[in-house]
């Protein structure tokens, strides 16, 4: 097509207004520049395609099958310039999020309250999976940004090839928010514990409640305690900590979880944390974006607050 495309835009302007001069203010143009507009469009592709009369312009035939390509098109364009500004704008958009229950109750929900009070048009999808699930979406491009538990010690994710040796690949940003601490935990069951100082050998002849294996968790705990020595054999093995929590409110034996999911039953005496010679160390939660992924408008904005 060798026809200039701003003449397009004025024949558009033109035959939607009827006008010349009302073409010409609504492209900020002068009138002249207008005729030599729809002059050259018309030399170029060899016919007549309008009409000026004291009473407008009006297209001719061949004008009007022209008009209604050029008008599904012009239209078109706009409506792209239109939802670009949106996004810039924060006006619409969306943001895919993975987060464990964990960190999504801990650390992210607080933040998608204020984020959506901001920009409550932006649409949040979250997909809720454990760590090494996150990375694996975060790594295809399933998702903006993920918000994980990570440490530079006991953890081994080769499984699943994303974290290894508790280094994430070096085409991830990481950025450490906030600490999180493993704890045990006991109901009244177990009574006699409250307040003696275990071992962490002394687990070892405890009926042991914990998460499933394919969770960070689970793998940072299990490393940390075979470092020490120490191997438990869990009696029940469940999807969420909060569970965790209600089986041990029903003495169904002792829980491993993160403190954060047991503080409210611990300060209104339901439970107890079991104090042990040496804790386990603390790891952090993460916000990890692939630098090898685009990341959206409204996503980067969400990362300011985060």
């Amino acid at each position: 097509m060798n026809t200039n495309l701003e003449h397009y835009k004025i024949f558009y302007h033109v035959a939607r207004l009827g006008s010349f001069s009302e073409a010409a203010k609504e492209l900020c143009i002068t009138q002249p520049a207008v005729s030599q507009g729809i002059k050259q469009l018309e030399n170029s592709l060899g016919l007549q395609l309008l009409r000026r009369t004291t009473r407008g312009a009006f297209l001719t035939h061949e004008g009007e099958a022209l008009y209604e390509n050029v008008a599904a098109g012009y239209e078109c364009f706009e409506r792209g310039e239109k939802k670009i500004r949106e996004l810039l704008s924060l006006d619409s958009g969306e943001i895919r999020i993975g987060a464990s229950d964990m960190t999504l109750q801990y650390y992210l929900l607080p933040y998608l309250e204020r984020f959506h009070h901001l920009y409550p048009k932006i649409k949040v999808q979250v997909t809720n999976a454990p760590t090494p699930r996150t990375l694996e979406h975060l790594a295809s491009g399933r998702i903006d940004l993920g918000i994980v538990s990570a440490s530079d010690e006991y953890a081994d994710f080769q499984n699943v090839g994303t974290y290894l040796s508790g280094r994430f690949p070096a085409n991830m940003d990481v950025r450490m928010v906030r600490d999180i601490e493993d704890i045990f935990i006991a109901g009244r069951r177990f009574e006699e514990l409250r307040g003696k100082v275990l071992s962490l050998k002394d687990l070892e002849s405890l009926p042991f409640i914990c998460l499933e294996p394919d969770t960070s968790t689970r793998k940072y705990v299990d490393g940390f305690l075979f470092s020490e020595g120490v191997t438990l054999m869990p009696e029940f093995e469940l999807a969420t900590s909060n569970m965790i929590v209600q089986f041990v409110m029903r003495n169904l034996g002792v829980g491993s979880v993160v403190a954060d999911f047991a503080t409210e039953y611990i300060e209104k005496g339901d439970i107890f944390r079991i104090k042990l010679d040496k804790d386990i160390p603390k790891r952090k939660i993460c916000v990890i974006t692939d630098n090898t992924n685009i990341v959206s408008i409204a996503a980067k904005k969400l990362l300011e607050l985060l």
